[in-house]
Parts: structure tokens; C-alpha cells; sequence
């Protein structure tokens, strides 16, 4: 069997595009949180971590771990919600998808 590996950008409705392309091949998967993991572990491999998705690597660079969603929480229209999210990301050092989720979501 073939493997697909898309890598897609969008401006919008991301995530719904997402679940629907995952429900189209078998086997697929979301692994966002996944990445922003594997991506924050190695890179901050007992270095400088700092906020809001910031660390420093072993070399002295500096990196910013976010995942694609989080661009699009902030810049939702309603501005409670963006609000919410950005508040939320300030009290993180790893971006914690389920924890932007939680903060966008609340009424």
C-alpha cells in the first residue's frame, strides 16, 4: 500500500479539513501535539526552556514550538476567545494543545 503524507496549508478550517482527510484513508492520523512533543523534546534536550513555546538549543539559537492551530485560535474574530487563548499560552512553557482548546472553548 501506497503511503500518503500531506503537508497542506490553510488559511482556514484547518482542523475540520483535517478530521475529514482522516476519515478518508485508512490509517491516517492528527498528530499536532505529537510534533510540538518530539519537536520540543529534542530540541530542548536539557536547555533553556522558556514561555509561550520558547527554548533555546544547545547551539545558543533560539526556537518557537507552536502548533499551526494555535495562529488560528488567535486569531479567531471573536476577541474573547483570542484573548482566552493568548492568556492561556502565556501561563505555558510547551505549547498544550488540549490546554488552548480548553481556554478557547470556555463561555
Amino acid at each position: 500500500m501506497q503511503r500518503i503524507t500531506p503537508f497542506l496549508w490553510f488559511d482556514t478550517q484547518a482542523e475540520a479539513a483535517a478530521r475529514f482527510y482522516v476519515t478518508v484513508f485508512k490509517n491516517s492520523r492528527i498528530k499536532t501535539q505529537a510534533e510540538v512533543d518530539e519537536f520540543w523534546g529534542k530540541l530542548s534536550e536539557g536547555e533553556e526552556e522558556g514561555p509561550c513555546g520558547w527554548l533555546k538549543d544547545r547551539y545558543g539559537l533560539s526556537w518557537q514550538v507552536n502548533p499551526t492551530i494555535l495562529g488560528e485560535m488567535l486569531s479567531d474574530p471573536d476577541p474573547s476567545k483570542s484573548k482566552r487563548v493568548m492568556e492561556a499560552m502565556l501561563q505555558m512553557k510547551k505549547i498544550d494543545i488540549a490546554g488552548l482548546k480548553r481556554a478557547y472553548d470556555q463561555h
